[in-house]
């Protein structure tokens, strides 16, 4: 059957996402009970997709063949629309990767791992096919964050996967003013921090103990960057892997699929705000991801940061630790849980101020 729906090339307004990896998650949750009638066309036309597979070429990892999934959930720092009224990051027109997540779904679908790439990682980045149609050089040493702007969720694929060596299977983008919505319709998501944090350019002001924020707070504490630890990435990432644990634990806590309506507004919100690569773009596909990933709780994903030091010649600048960050990508790849080893020596892991400033409420002693 010929699929005569038009992949809608990705808006600059859909171009923010911030904890997209919970997202996406998320997303096949709501989804799981809507696949009926005019809810199904409805949520259906929301999707927008794009056609990665011509960029990409044939040059390309074998698939792992082990029943395992790979997606890369990415966002971007474009502030126009919605977005550029929400405030923060780059003002300027041009988007750049600012969140990068490989999601590692395991053949039993009873577990998951996402490595958070920093964005300011210095990677080398392969030839990649522009918007223009020209192919932009193969380059050394740039941000990993850059190769969206060369050439889209595409690059960002290729990228992970020279980086990695694995195929990534799918791609996921979600929007900033879409995931606000969406706390604010799950009634928000509780997060005890242990440390006031305050950070003016993310708009975020808390004291220490324990919040129910909304979305707009949410935002601000998965975006914040001078609020904790040492005011790098890092840092952000560590706050973003306690949040998405507690957006976890509360799409499960609040019973949206036993209330027909409220599953319906936060189908509607999730689906209108991502876009997939084209085997991804269907509700009944990401319902398939529904059923497979259902029984997934926070206390059943691993999170972890790629193995990186500074930069020694800019301490605003990463670079992977090759033997650590060869040790994820290879327990990855075998389908088997990431070892702590890979971890030791990494920047990523030195972030204690971050982790010790907030905590899901499944950290939390009983």
């Amino acid at each position: 059957m010929t699929d005569h729906r038009k992949p809608r090339a990705p808006r600059s307004t859909r171009r923010k996402a911030v904890l997209i990896s919970a997202w996406v998650l998320t997303v096949a949750v709501l989804l799981g009970g809507a696949t009926f009638g005019y809810v199904y066309f409805k949520l259906n036309g929301n999707l927008s997709s794009v056609d990665v597979d011509a960029k990409l070429g044939t040059n390309r990892p074998d698939d792992a063949d082990n029943g395992s999934m790979d997606i890369l959930v990415l966002g971007s720092d474009s502030r126009s629309g919605d977005n550029r009224k929400l405030g923060g990051g780059n003002q300027e027109s041009g988007a750049r990767s600012d969140t990068a997540m490989v999601v590692h779904l395991y053949e039993d679908r009873k577990k998951a791992s996402i490595v958070s790439i920093p964005r300011d990682t210095m990677v080398s980045r392969p030839a990649c096919k522009q918007e223009n149609g020209t192919t932009a050089p193969a380059a050394q040493r740039v941000m990993f964050n850059s190769a969206y702007t060369t050439g889209g969720p595409a690059c960002s694929i290729k990228t992970v996967e020279q980086m990695s060596g694995m195929r990534i299977d799918h791609f996921v983008e979600v929007d900033f003013s879409g995931f606000k919505d969406l706390i604010d319709q799950l009634g928000g998501v509780e997060v005890t921090t242990k440390k006031a944090i305050h950070d003016k350019d993310s708009h975020l002001d808390l004291k220490a103990g324990t919040h129910r924020l909304n979305g707009e707070q949410s935002l601000g504490l998965v975006r914040t960057r001078h609020g904790v630890g040492d005011g790098s990435d890092l840092g952000r990432i560590q706050l973003q892997h306690t949040f998405i644990k507690a957006l976890l634990d509360q799409v499960k806590s609040v019973g949206v699929l036993s209330n027909p309506t409220k599953l319906y507004r936060l189908a509607d919100t999730a689906t209108s705000s991502i876009t997939t690569d084209n085997d991804l773009a269907s509700v009944s596909d990401l319902t398939d991801l529904a059923k497979s990933v259902k029984g997934i709780s926070s206390k059943d994903m691993q999170m972890v940061t790629l193995p990186v030091t500074y930069d020694t010649s800019d301490g605003n600048r990463v670079i992977p630790l090759e033997s650590q960050a060869n040790q994820v990508w290879a327990a990855l790849k075998a389908d088997q849980p990431i070892p702590k080893s890979a971890l030791k020596g990494s920047a990523g892991d030195k972030t204690k101020d971050a982790r010790d400033a907030a905590e899901a409420p499944s950290d939390q002693p009983r």
